[in-house]
């Protein structure tokens, strides 16, 4: 990945960083499963700097082959009032790495599956297994997180992202968010 793109943010009185980096990023997702690449990784530089959340930036890195059609897409007009985009730009040399991932909490209803398997496994009663797994065994995360809706269901969640600055350089695939389990990306300010 040697190139990238930033779109930053702009200040708006009627709209919040984190709703408007929730609306951009969204865009993006759907503009990505239009283009199906899985060479496309995004990161967030400025995430944690200022308040809780994502920060100001959103970073597309690629090649300039894979960047360009995303570019050239109608997704970003709808937002282009409220964010900049600076253009393909050349990574810089010797940059550090960063692993951006997705990190899903234990929740409700995946602390009533893991109920479900302890009963038929061990034959407890139900009651046994929620002593056994109590409701305080869902995460709660600190980590920032976008706001989304399913296109499938319709239903709000949170996407979670962890970014961990790794000394090493590993290629891979990025799903539709631009994330990837394994993958690294170039990490600069």
């Amino acid at each position: 990945m040697d190139s990238y793109v930033d779109f930053r943010l702009l200040p708006d009185p009627e709209f919040s960083v984190h709703h408007l980096m929730n609306a951009l990023f969204a865009k993006l997702h759907r503009a990505l499963v239009e283009l199906d690449s899985a060479q496309i990784g995004v990161s967030f530089p400025a995430a944690g700097t200022q308040a809780k959340g994502m920060g100001d930036v959103l970073r597309l890195h690629g090649t300039d082959s894979t960047l360009r059609p995303c570019l050239n897409g109608n997704w970003f007009k709808s937002i282009r009032d409220h964010a900049d985009c600076s253009g393909i730009q050349v990574v810089p040399d010797n940059p550090g790495y960063l692993q951006v991932r997705r990190v899903q909490p234990l929740g409700g209803s995946d602390l009533r599956r893991l109920r479900r398997r302890l009963v038929a496994r061990t034959g407890c009663s139900p009651e046994e297994a929620e002593q056994r797994l109590p409701t305080a065994a869902t995460e709660r995360l600190s980590l920032p997180f976008l706001a989304l809706r399913s296109a499938s269901t319709g239903q709000m969640f949170r996407l979670f992202i962890e970014q961990k600055p790794t000394s090493q350089r590993v290629d891979g695939i990025f799903n539709t968010y631009g994330i990837s389990k394994t993958a690294t990306l170039p990490f600069f300010r």
